[in-house]
Parts: structure tokens; C-alpha cells; sequence
């Protein structure tokens, strides 16, 4: 089964709130829009991997920070602090467990614990 990527996207409109689109060997593949800042967290127990569908944003940690630009993606080793930022609305997907919680560590009013499929 295919899965059409702007499609998904073109299904919801609010930020920091991933979709998931599909799951692969306990892995969900998941859709969020992002604008703003999120808040710091990590994942002690999983690695995450954003990749750019439409627009570019800042990955902070706390040493650096790198810029993830369309079609580009980045992998967040787990056990290390991160936070994006979007100046603009940015399209994202994201694979990661499927036991992973958005904020990790750091809970909060942007905890997603209970995923949408679309």
C-alpha cells in the first residue's frame, strides 16, 4: 500500500502533533507539522530520525545547533538533549520506536502520548 506523503499532510494544520502514517518492525513512521520553539527532552532508550519534507529547521543541543533544510534529515542518538525550532511551519517525518514520547523526559502541555493514525 502506498502512502501519499502531501495527502497525509494536507489533513491537519497544528503543530507539535505527529500522525502516525505507518509502522515497520516496532518502528511508527510519523507526519507533524512544527513552528516555534519545542521544549529540551531526550529519549533515553530511543533514537530519533527527522526528516524534512517542506522547509528547514534548527536542531539545538546544547553545544550546537544544526540547520535541517529540505530533504535533508537528521538522527538524535538517544540519551542526547535536543530541541527544535521552527521560525517558519516546517513539514517533518519522523521514525522512531514506537514506544517514543514526544517529549521524552520533560512531559509537559505538548506531550502526545495517545497518537492519531491517519
Amino acid at each position: 500500500m502506498s502512502i501519499n506523503i502531501k495527502q497525509k499532510l494536507s489533513l491537519f494544520s497544528d503543530h507539535w502533533n505527529p500522525r502516525i502514517v505507518g509502522e515497520l518492525n516496532g518502528q511508527h513512521v510519523k507526519l507533524a507539522k512544527l513552528k516555534g520553539e519545542f521544549v529540551w527532552h531526550k529519549h533515553d532508550n530511543e533514537d530519533e530520525m527527522f526528516l524534512v519534507i517542506k522547509g528547514s529547521f534548527d536542531m539545538h543541543y546544547r553545544d550546537r545547533i544544526e540547520t535541517i533544510k529540505e530533504g535533508e534529515f537528521t538522527i538524535v542518538p538517544r540519551g542526547i538533549e535536543h530541541k527544535p525550532v521552527a521560525d517558519k511551519e516546517v513539514s517533518i517525518m519522523l521514525f522512531e520506536p514506537a514506544s517514543t514520547v514526544n517529549t521524552g523526559d520533560s512531559g509537559g502541555d505538548l506531550t502526545r502520548d495517545k497518537l492519531e493514525w491517519i
